[in-house]
């Protein structure tokens, strides 16, 4: 493991040890005790999309491992006024151990990696979300106790937190069913993969993709980038919401996840989130674990 672009390139084996790390971490913070397995490591932070959670938990985590964050803009870097990537990730690997970057296109994750020659860190792309889903994976593992048998299902925008969710569930063996309107499936190569991959179902009915599911999840209808689309996503995405309905279908003891910021009203109703605010919440909580451990695979 040398780089976090997109769970694709890990192997079942390589997300499981960073969940187990992940867990270790969280208990030791639960115990009140950091160790300094980052001391003296510098982590690159860009961000080309804002943040409220990658942003306060990559710079947390670095403080709590005895490194140390940078907080970079597309404002105050070169990058923003036309510098290539490759030139920008072959300055920043003179100066740091590790890149962490949020933004808009896949490839400019990939030209960093391929150009500079320290690790780095996919914070989200408008094709992936792997850090996102890391948390997604220990929050449910921490829940279910094991993935084995599980149903997840995702209804919405199949969009970059679908495509990172269903590879990670076939990776960990888990059964995955999306229901999103026709013309924003996620993306195709994917979906072909996980087809041959695992037990893989798509419909355009939430309740029926929820059917016996163990855990279901979503994301806002407009991510960012999409906000002049709200209108017109509003009207594609009407019965694709987590609500009464849809939860009926899935287990009695199903979860909900939701990778926030939440629109209630529009992809859940407040009732279902206050109901399971609780796993939400550990999911947000444990962005935090999950990348401690990514940082120690990738910077120790």
């Amino acid at each position: 493991m040398k780089h976090l672009l997109k769970l694709m390139d890990l192997t079942r084996e390589e997300i499981l040890s960073v969940l187990n790390l992940a867990d270790q971490l969280k208990y030791e913070r639960q115990k009140g005790t950091f160790g300094d397995y980052l001391k003296g490591k510098k982590l690159g932070m860009i961000f080309q999309k804002s943040s409220t959670r990658t942003r306060v938990s990559f710079e947390t985590g670095m403080y709590e491992l005895g490194g140390y964050a940078l907080f970079l803009s597309n404002r105050d870097l070169q990058i923003g006024r036309g510098e290539p990537v490759e030139d920008t990730a072959r300055v920043l690997s003179r100066y740091l151990d590790g890149i962490m970057i949020r933004t808009f296109a896949q490839q400019e994750v990939e030209d960093l990696a391929k150009y500079g020659s320290i690790p780095v860190i996919n914070g989200l792309t408008d094709y992936c979300h792997p850090c996102q889903v890391l948390a997604d994976l220990m929050t449910i593992r921490e829940r279910k106790g094991s993935f084995k048998g599980l149903k997840m299902c995702f209804i919405g925008d199949g969009n970059n937190m679908a495509n990172s969710l269903m590879v990670g569930a076939i990776k960990t063996g888990m059964r995955f069913s999306i229901a999103c309107p026709k013309g924003y499936e996620p993306d195709s190569e994917l979906v072909a993969w996980a087809k041959k991959e695992g037990e893989f179902y798509m419909t355009e009915d939430a309740a029926e993709a929820a059917k016996d599911a163990d855990v279901v999840l979503t994301d806002v209808w407009a991510s960012m980038g999409q906000e002049e689309e709200k209108a017109k996503r509003e009207l594609a995405f009407k019965g694709f919401q987590i609500n009464e309905t849809v939860m009926k279908a899935a287990k009695k003891d199903a979860m909900v996840q939701h990778c926030l910021p939440a629109h209630r009203g529009e992809e859940i109703t407040a009732e279902v989130f206050e109901a399971h605010a609780d796993e939400i919440f550990d999911e947000a909580e444990n962005r935090l674990h999950a990348q401690k451990a990514v940082l120690c695979k990738l910077l120790k």
